[in-house]
């Protein structure tokens, strides 16, 4: 049975999907932009976006009552590949050295004009 997730805490979807959902003990969430949820604009520059799209991933694991440290599979969308390293060093900081299986791409564009985008699929439990 699938559960839709759904928190205040991280920005509202921006058009018609969840902000994640949970099958069994997976949560599959939807990329988070670092979009500030309180005023809905993206925070300035890649390092406060990519800071601000864990404080997303976050807000949204812990609702499906997960969190950072149960991520499994990360996919990042970058808008400009040259920022990788920046991300990369911001992104090591989220991770006790258990790091996720990754995979990191650049795209043409990302909604709202953001820089990043993180999705992430985590588990439930122990």
């Amino acid at each position: 049975m699938r559960k839709t997730v759904a928190t205040t805490n991280a920005p509202a979807a921006i058009g018609p999907y969840a902000q994640a959902n949970v099958i069994g003990n997976l949560v599959f969430t939807s990329g988070q932009l670092g979009m500030i949820p309180e005023t809905g604009e993206l925070a300035e520059g890649l390092e406060a976006q990519t800071r601000q799209v864990f404080a997303n991933l976050k807000a949204v694991l812990e609702e499906a009552g997960s969190g950072l440290d149960k991520i499994v599979k990360t996919t990042c969308f970058m808008a400009d590949m040259k920022d990788f390293a920046a991300m990369n060093a911001i992104y090591a900081e989220y991770f006790d050295g258990e790091f996720p299986s990754r995979s990191a791409v650049q795209v043409a564009a990302l909604p709202k004009g953001g820089l990043l985008e993180i999705e992430a699929v985590a588990y439930i439990g122990e």
